[in-house]
C-alpha cells in the first residue's frame, strides 16, 4: 500500500508513517502446556490458518492478562492474532466456560483474544460475562472486527476505512437501535451506553496527536498483514457505492452483473485508509438495505457504520468498538471486503494499545 498524505478533516485522518515494533519484555518460565488443557480456537478454515511460524513460548497464569480483545468473526480472530507480538501457551479452562481464547502480547500488555460463538448483542454479553470470570484482571478492552459503513455528505467512508467509537454530547458513542417504545410516530429508544473507559479514550487523543504529526504506526501494522495474500487489498475488488434506490440483482452472489450506471459518483482517492471518529449503531440484525440505513442513521443524529455486537457488552466491559468498514449496509453487501476490512481494523487496534501505559 503506498503512503497516505497526512490530512486531517472533520475528525478523520489520511494514514502514514510507522510504529516501531516493541522489545520483548521478561515473563515466567516456560512451561510445556498438557495437550488436554488447549484452549485455543482450533476450528478456523484452512484459508484462515496461521500464515507465520511463531509458536506459544511462554505460560501465563490467568491473573497475568489484563486486556480483552474481543471479535466475532474467523476473518477477524486471524487478523487479530497476526498483530500479537508474541504468543502464549494456552491455560486450562472451566468445563463451564464454553469460550475459545487465544492468549498473547501486544506491545506490554498481556492480552486475551475471544472469539464469540455467536453473532449479536446477546451472545456479546455472555461470552464477555464468561471472560471476565475466566480472567478477572481483565481491566478493560477493544472488540474490533468489520462494520457496514454509512456513507453521507459530513463522512466520506469508503471500504477499508477504519470507524472508531468516539462520544458525543448526546451519547456515550454507541447506540442500540432496535430497542426502545413503540409509539404512534415510531421507536423512542430507551436506556442508554456507557462510553468507551477514560483510560482508552486518553489514549485516543494521543493516537490522533500522533497522526496529526505524521507518525502513523497502524500503516506499518497493515502492510506486513497485507503481504499475506489472505488480507491483501486488491483480493478485495472495486469499491463502488449504488444509489440507494437501486438493490442488488438477486440470485447473484456478487456484484459484477450490477448496473454500474446507478453507481455513485465520488472522488478519487486512491488506496488511502480514513479513520473516522464518531457513533457506532448496534443491533441484533443485519442492516442490508440502504433506504433503512439512511433512515435510521438520520433519526439517530448520524452515524458511522452499523455492527452486531457493541450494545451487549458497553455496560458490563469497558470497551472501545474498532470497526474497518467491508461493505455499505446496502443490499449489496458480500463478503469479499471482510478480510482487508478486520485487517485495518486490527492494525488500529494493536496501534492503540501500544500507546497504553
Amino acid at each position: 500500500m503506498p503512503p497516505a498524505k497526512r490530512i486531517w478533516t472533520r475528525g478523520r485522518f489520511h494514514a502514514s508513517s510507522s510504529l516501531s515494533r516493541p522489545s520483548p519484555v521478561a515473563g515466567e518460565t516456560t512451561t510445556p502446556a498438557p495437550a488436554s488443557n488447549v484452549s485455543q480456537t482450533s476450528t478456523l478454515p484452512l484459508a484462515l490458518q496461521r500464515t507465520t511460524d511463531r509458536k506459544p513460548t511462554r505460560r501465563l497464569r490467568h491473573e497475568d492478562y489484563t486486556v480483552g480483545w474481543i471479535c466475532a468473526l474467523d476473518i477477524e480472530l486471524a487478523a487479530a492474532q497476526e498483530m500479537l507480538d508474541e504468543e502464549h501457551q494456552p491455560l486450562p479452562r472451566d468445563a463451564s466456560d464454553p469460550n475459545s481464547y487465544t492468549l498473547g502480547r501486544v506491545g506490554e500488555h498481556n492480552t486475551v483474544i475471544m472469539v464469540l460463538g455467536l453473532m449479536g448483542t446477546n451472545s456479546a454479553a455472555s461470552a464477555v460475562a464468561q471472560m471476565k470470570s475466566t480472567f478477572t484482571s481483565v481491566q478493560f478492552g477493544v472488540l474490533v472486527g468489520i462494520g457496514g459503513g454509512v456513507p453521507s455528505a459530513k463522512a466520506d467512508i469508503r471500504l477499508g476505512d477504519v470507524v472508531v467509537c468516539w462520544p458525543s454530547k448526546d451519547c456515550g458513542g454507541v447506540i442500540q437501535y432496535d430497542l426502545g417504545k413503540t409509539r404512534p410516530d415510531g421507536v423512542e429508544r430507551t436506556g442508554f451506553l456507557n462510553a468507551p473507559p477514560k483510560a482508552l479514550l486518553s489514549a485516543l487523543k494521543s493516537l490522533k496527536a500522533s497522526h496529526l504529526k505524521g507518525s502513523v504506526g497502524f500503516l506499518h501494522h497493515l502492510a506486513k498483514l497485507s503481504s499475506q495474500s489472505l488480507f491483501a487489498r486488491d483480493k478485495a475488488g472495486p469499491d463502488i457505492l449504488y444509489d440507494p434506490a437501486y438493490n442488488h440483482e438477486e440470485e447473484e452472489e456478487n456484484c459484477n452483473n450490477c448496473k454500474k450506471e446507478y453507481s455513485v459518483r465520488r472522488q478519487t482517492r486512491g488506496e488511502h485508509v480514513l479513520v473516522h471518529y464518531g457513533t457506532i449503531a448496534s443491533g441484533n440484525q443485519v442492516m442490508r438495505d440502504a433506504k433503512e440505513r439512511d433512515k435510521v442513521s438520520e433519526k439517530l443524529g448520524g452515524v458511522l457504520c452499523f455492527e452486531m455486537e457493541a450494545a451487549g457488552v458497553m455496560n458490563d466491559f469497558p470497551c472501545l468498538p474498532v470497526r474497518g468498514i467491508c461493505d455499505y449496509s446496502d443490499s449489496h453487501k458480500n463478503k469479499s471486503w471482510q478480510p482487508f476490512a478486520a485487517g485495518t481494523a486490527a492494525a488500529y487496534a494493536k496501534e492503540l494499545l501500544l500507546l497504553l501505559p
